[in-house]
């Protein structure tokens, strides 16, 4: 998957301003209306399952960190149809608290993308369309990203499609792998094999480290640690994400790992202090032997660099990832809601899907495109795709200021556990259920 923004841009899909997002939840909370607006989601389904292409201009807003792909399907849309689009790109750490603000004046665009862990505050508060008869009525519905659409239902109804999507995965040198004597074609398939991997490479000396990560940097966390845990088959938090379960016997392996590393100096300088901004850009030097990262950054990477792909993998096995990247709906209030359907179902279609989100390297929000023509030149971009269906969108409304807060109380659930001795680990665990269910 490609991205523009760049290391501080990509951190930014997961760290976003905790004041922002409370100021934003205030004004949501006060305006969320009873309806789902003048035409209602669901209201011309019967009309047209793919919407309404009539020449109506509409308008949407998506936030900076996702410009890129936004601007691309955009531009192909408005290249294809009578209807036009206008996109509004917000700065990222402004974007909650301008949705919040148009919200409470009933001024919300047509159409508007949201990072995906935070949709749940905008579904409960009303500000989407319910779209359940028009997803449901895809012919490809049961093959969208399940993680985005489980976070964009509410009471049972759907309110979002995926927009966007970003997987944590791990990145590994292959030419350190040959030189460590380590199989290049045979990535770590356990948190053990991570280990020994690291350290072999690690023991390769002249400046050269076995892993990295973001230890002062909560969404770094949440993005990479947690994989860990689902490849395992358990969860971090409750159904209704209001008490985490971040103390269990599986959490306490990932953490004693990282910690193992800090102890014994297999990271790379930095990773104590690191908030994030610079996370991603330590891989693409070529002196780190295998670390979790965004999968947008695959596109980034340097052309001389030869690394290979693989999902994040528990203590005894299993996969998973972390499925971030943004969701998009139709506002409550809009007037259009047929012809911005129109929009979102040729977003998802095959055309879109491959020749524009494809194309550009980015990672398809269907299952069942996975493997395609541009895919499948590189077989990095399949294992990436693949993954969307084992991954995961955790669910909780009050999720920026437990996990990405910096004042949170996972950030000291990390720390505590990683550059600490671990004794802390329950009465952290408390603290961020408090704090989910605040």
């Amino acid at each position: 998957m490609r991205s523009t923004t760049g290391p501080r841009g990509q951190i930014r899909r997961l760290v976003t301003g905790a004041v922002a997002l409370l100021a934003a939840a205030t004004l949501v909370t006060a305006c969320g209306s009873g309806d789902d607006g003048p035409s209602g989601g669901n209201r011309g389904a019967a009309a047209d399952a793919k919407g309404v292409d009539d020449g109506t201009t509409l308008t949407m807003w998506t936030r900076a960190a996702t410009r890129p792909q936004s601007e691309a399907l955009v531009k192909a849309y408005n290249a294809g149809h009578k209807n036009k689009i206008e996109l509004t790109v917000v700065p990222t750490d402004d974007y909650q608290a301008k949705v919040g603000a148009a919200a409470g004046s009933r001024d919300l665009p047509d159409l508007f993308a949201s990072d995906v862990v935070f949709v749940p505050n905008y579904t409960s508060s009303r500000l989407f369309a319910d779209l359940t008869e028009r997803v449901d009525a895809l012919p490809f519905a049961r093959h969208l990203a399940r993680s985005h659409i489980k976070a964009g239902t509410h009471d049972g109804k759907k309110y979002v499609v995926p927009h966007t999507l970003d997987l944590s995965v791990l990145f590994y040198n292959k030419d350190l792998y040959e030189r460590a004597k380590l199989d290049p074609a045979k990535p770590p398939t356990t948190l053990a094999e991570w280990d020994r991997h690291a350290r072999a490479v690690d023991a390769l000396g002249s400046g050269v480290d076995g892993t990295f990560f973001g230890g002062n940097c909560g969404g770094c966390g949440v993005f990479t640690w947690w994989p860990s845990i689902w490849a395992a088959g358990e969860d971090v938090l409750d159904e209704d994400g209001t008490e985490a379960d971040l103390a269990s016997a599986t959490a306490r392996k990932v953490y004693d790992t990282y910690r193992g590393w800090v102890r014994d100096d297999i990271v790379a300088p930095g990773a104590r202090e690191e908030t994030g901004t610079t996370w991603t850009g330590v891989f693409p030097k070529g002196k780190v032997g295998v670390m979790p990262m965004p999968s947008t950054t695959l596109g980034l990477m340097p052309k001389g660099l030869d690394l290979g792909v693989a999902p994040i993998p528990g203590p005894d096995g299993g996969r998973s990832t972390f499925v971030g990247g943004d969701a998009i709906g139709i506002s409550a209030t809009s007037d259009k809601a047929d012809q911005a359907w129109n929009f979102l179902a040729w977003s998802l279609d095959d055309e879109a899907q491959v020749e524009v989100v494809a194309a550009h390297k980015d990672v398809v929000a269907r299952t069942d495109l996975a493997s395609n023509k541009y895919s499948d030149a590189d077989p990095r971009l399949v294992t990436i795709n693949q993954l969307v269906a084992d991954g995961r969108t955790p669910y909780a409304l009050k999720f920026g200021q437990t996990f990405n807060d910096p004042n949170g109380p996972w950030l000291t659930l990390m720390r505590d556990a990683v550059f600490g001795d671990g004794k802390s680990l329950e009465k952290n665990n408390e603290a961020v259920s408090a704090s989910l269910a605040d």
